[in-house]
């Protein structure tokens, strides 16, 4: 997989700009504010359709602009796939490829397989559980398809379950059958969900342990821990136990939405008991793990952005990143930093082809 050429127009601050990139690495440096991240979130925008940093499509618009363009021309499995992603303000966005419409934005992904490492990530630890749950539902969905479609159709399903409980509150009324259609099919699907999250932990966790390991030195243990109502009942029985809290709070307070992971070092929670850098080390662990799993799906390495790297890592963990490069497990890196001269120091000793763009 490999972008070769990128196209923007009225994308965030950037007017017009047009990128030639390399096959192995790319380092885009710059004083901050230039447009560095980004030019990284609009590959991630190429992949997923939507923005790493703000999913508000309206808010990538240039200030002054009706409207913005994104294009790219990868190449995957030896053949051409162009991808364009473009909003006009008070419109739905279109993403096409090869000038085709999808007619489903979920159709698209995982066809583009991409790893983003930034200092937002830190989320992941030091916020609630739908970031974490995010995480997770992001990597299975980037190589299963019907994990997406199931949990988009929850969400759907949820979403009508909580309007039909403020109904009931809003005109002091009731209708079991109703809400029996959409516990059933909560179930159904949260079945779903909870066992394909349960399979792909099995996998993940071990390559996240060996990242871990190999970043960290092998100085302490770590642990991912999945929680979910569904280990200690299914999803119908607790719709039904739960019904009348749900009643009173006018939404549902049980399923597969309220799954968390539990993130632990030495079997304490890593945001209390880890200090900087091995929040750091778990994190970067996190997201190898992310490239490592999606690289076993496509037989094919995904692109990684790495965005303000240095300013969140020491010399030594993107010096341990970037070598991967160099052993040929990674494929193409984009890198983001203020200091080209850093940069250009830790993959000039790749020794592998790269290119410098000065914003």
């Amino acid at each position: 997989m490999q972008l070769k050429s990128l196209s923007l127009l009225n994308y965030k601050n950037f007017e017009s700009a047009n990128f030639d990139f390399d096959q192995k690495i790319n380092c885009l440096v710059g004083n901050n504010g230039v447009g560095k991240t980004n030019v990284l979130d609009s590959i991630y925008h190429l992949a997923f359709g939507k923005s790493y940093f703000n999913p508000i499509t309206s808010q990538n618009i240039k200030h002054d602009s009706d409207f913005f363009v994104i294009e790219g021309e990868f190449e995957k499995n030896e053949r051409q796939e162009n991808i364009l992603v473009s909003a006009k303000r008070g419109q739905k966005k279109v993403i096409k490829r090869n000038n085709k419409p999808y007619e489903k934005f979920s159709e698209h992904i995982g066809f583009i397989p991409t790893v983003i490492i930034s200092p937002a990530d830190r989320d992941l630890i030091i916020e609630g559980s739908e970031t974490r749950r995010k995480f997770m539902d992001g990597v299975i969905s980037q190589g299963d398809s019907l994990y997406l479609n199931s949990l988009i159709d929850y969400g759907k399903i949820l979403s009508q379950r909580n309007s039909l409980l403020k109904y009931f509150a809003a005109n002091h009324t009731f209708d079991r059958d109703t809400l029996s259609v959409y516990n059933m099919q909560l179930q159904e699907l949260g079945a779903t969900l909870f066992k394909k999250r349960e399979a792909f932990l099995k996998v993940f966790i071990p390559i996240f342990r060996k990242r871990y390991a190999t970043i960290s030195n092998e100085k302490e243990e770590v642990e991912i821990v999945y929680k979910s109502q569904l280990q200690e009942k299914s999803l119908s029985e607790l719709l039904e136990e739960n019904l009348q809290k749900d009643m009173a709070l006018q939404y549902t307070s049980v399923g597969t939405h309220k799954d968390d992971l539990n993130f632990e070092i030495e079997g304490h929670p890593v945001k209390k008991f880890g200090s900087q850098g091995q929040q750091k080390s778990f994190l970067i662990a996190l997201k190898l793990a992310q490239f490592d799993f999606i690289k076993e799906l496509n037989n094919v390495p995904p692109i990684l952005l790495m965005d303000d790297i240095f300013d969140k890592l020491d010399e030594n963990r993107v010096a341990h990143i970037v070598d991967l490069v160099a052993t040929n497990q990674l494929g193409q890196l984009f890198i983001s930093d203020t200091h080209g001269d850093r940069t250009e120091k830790v993959v000039r000793d790749t020794n592998q082809t790269y290119k410098m763009f000065q914003l």
